[in-house]
């Protein structure tokens, strides 16, 4: 399909893989990444080698691996017993980490930014001693970059910005611009624990959704959007942390590119509320994180739309 050998070579060309497989959404782009982690280390180091290490906070998906490797006890209600052969360990917690792995473990599951954990960044170090930790354990490393990817963070991939590469990736949502698709990114020493039959999707990797996919990677490689992404990103956050030091509820805005979050120290839900009563679209998270993810083609005139609007909602709240 030649859409789909387009859409692998360009993605494999702009990051550290050398194969990809394609899917329909990000949950089954992390079950096919949790599938190859277990085949390659049980093939590789017996059939012990089968946990996961995931992080407290993080989000992977809806699916039973996924929702068990999302380490959130409130996706867990009413859906046990969960799937066996997952660890959870503090996010930004080399520490942790490095007691959780041991002789069962396989990888090492997160998101370089959490989102729906609540938009929190990597502390200086933590990732490269995550790949430290792998590599002196023998452990896979896996980026799900599901939310963080395809440019939201002012480079194409989130990774790039911490002077490490994963050994798989997980991307999807506007990988395709909004055609659902989904994609796992694999270096070739990895991608060999899958022989013949071990995996498939029926709709993965179709001509409409790999089509729609080139035009989104291309778009978003050729026509400005990672230099728009740093620069309204660097701004939006300045007038966040503006309107942040004028509101004592306001706790502290973080994030990167175009991720942003900003933590209150009440509920976020009636802001968010409000704020759609004026047409704008925000989310709140971890019930007081507001979180702040615009198309990468959004300008400063329409960030300070939205910081006019938040302004007014936040002194009619106070």
């Amino acid at each position: 399909i030649e859409p789909q050998i387009r859409l692998a070579s360009l993605l494999t060309e702009h990051s550290f893989a050398d194969k990809v497989f394609f899917c329909n959404s990000g949950a089954e782009a992390n079950e096919g990444a949790m599938k190859l982690a277990r085949k390659f280390m049980k093939e590789k180091m017996g059939e012990d080698r089968y946990e996961i290490i995931t992080m407290n906070r993080s989000f992977h998906g809806r699916t039973f691996a996924t929702l068990t490797a999302t380490a959130q006890e409130k996706f867990h209600k009413g859906f046990s017993p969960l799937m066996p052969g997952f660890k959870y360990a503090p996010f930004n917690d080399l520490e942790a980490v490095r007691s959780a792995v041991d002789s069962k473990t396989c990888a090492i599951l997160l998101e370089p930014i959490q989102g729906e954990g609540g938009v929190n960044c990597p502390s200086e170090g933590y990732l490269k001693g995550l790949r430290q930790i792998c590599d002196e354990k023998g452990v896979l490393l896996i980026f799900d970059e599901v939310q963080v990817g395809m440019g939201r963070t002012g480079k194409l991939f989130a990774y790039e910005h911490y002077g490490i590469e994963p050994d798989l990736m997980t991307l999807a949502k506007s990988l395709a611009g909004g055609v659902p698709i989904g994609a796992l990114l694999i270096k070739d020493r990895v991608a060999e624990g899958f022989k013949a039959g071990d995996h498939a999707s029926t709709f993965g990797g179709n001509p409409l959704a790999t089509a729609a996919g080139v035009a989104a990677v291309t778009a978003v490689l050729e026509e400005g959007m990672l230099d728009n992404c740093r620069s309204v990103g660097d701004y939006f956050f300045s007038r966040l942390k503006e309107i942040g030091g004028k509101f004592p509820f306001v706790q502290e805005v973080r994030g990167k590119g175009l991720i942003l979050g900003m933590e209150l120290k009440m509920d976020g839900g009636g802001i968010v509320r409000e704020m759609m009563k004026r047409g704008i679209l925000i989310n709140c998270t971890m019930g007081n994180i507001l979180r702040f993810l615009p198309p990468l083609i959004v300008t400063k005139g329409e960030v300070d739309q939205l910081i006019g609007a938040l302004e007014e909602v936040f002194k009619s709240t106070s």
